[in-house]
Order: structure tokens, then C-alpha cells, then sequence
């Protein structure tokens, strides 16, 4: 069997895929939404205010509610 060791997540703002991710493949939640918030792309779509939610389907997703 093979196995993964990082899989490519889509990153979500405001509905639509913004961004992709690249994380290990057993990432929490917790890690997956700092990938996420960490991104460049996203980072400049929050335009530096805190998100008003975020959503992570772990091994799926992360959606980001802005601000």
C-alpha cells in the first residue's frame, strides 16, 4: 500500500477557492487553519483583520469567513 505523506487542500475565502495548501497528510485542524491564515494570497484577501469564522474539513478543506 502506498500512502501519502502531505496532501493539497483548497483554501476557501468568502465561497470560493482562493488558494491551495500543501500540508502532512495526519495535520489537524489547528495546524491546518494556521497554514491557511498563513498563506499569501489569503493573507492579502483578509487585508490584515481577523476572519470572522473559519471552517476546516480536515483532510478536505479550510473555508475562511472574512471579517
Amino acid at each position: 500500500m502506498l500512502i501519502d505523506a502531505t496532501i493539497e487542500i483548497p483554501v476557501q475565502v468568502g465561497g470560493k477557492v482562493r488558494a491551495r495548501i500543501t500540508v502532512p497528510a495526519d495535520a489537524d485542524q489547528q495546524a491546518l487553519e494556521q497554514a491557511a491564515l498563513s498563506e499569501p494570497k489569503v493573507a492579502e484577501l483578509l487585508g490584515g483583520k481577523p476572519p470572522r469564522k473559519v471552517i476546516v474539513v480536515p483532510g478536505r478543506l479550510v473555508n475562511i469567513v472574512p471579517g
